[in-house]
């Protein structure tokens, strides 16, 4: 009498994704927050943004077989406060260059 309820069970668990391997984090978004924290002379920044908007992309598309959003989100961030911080940093030493001869 058990066979047919397990047999159910197991049916059950197959159609509602028990069975399902186990999500995997994005390595583009991984590879998005390194970036965006070495900046590696603000180059690390632009790539941090490429690979970031990659990421969000792949794990969207994924259906939930990939994480990662926040990695991704948070090498964007990154990758725009570094951009931001070379505009500031150029936009200084042009002033400078005007102020001292």
């Amino acid at each position: 009498m058990t066979e047919p309820q397990d047999s159910r069970r197991a049916l059950d668990d197959w159609q509602h994704g028990r069975l399902r391997q186990p999500a995997v984090t994005n390595g583009y978004a991984i590879a998005s927050l390194v970036l965006g924290i070495v900046w590696l002379w603000w180059l690390g920044s632009v790539l941090a943004l490429v690979f970031g908007h990659a990421a969000r992309n792949q794990i969207n598309a994924s259906g939930g077989r990939q994480t990662g959003e926040g990695l991704a989100i948070a090498g964007i961030v990154l990758g725009w406060i570094g951009i931001a911080t070379f505009v500031w940093f150029a936009l200084i030493l042009g002033s400078l260059s005007t102020i001292i001869p």
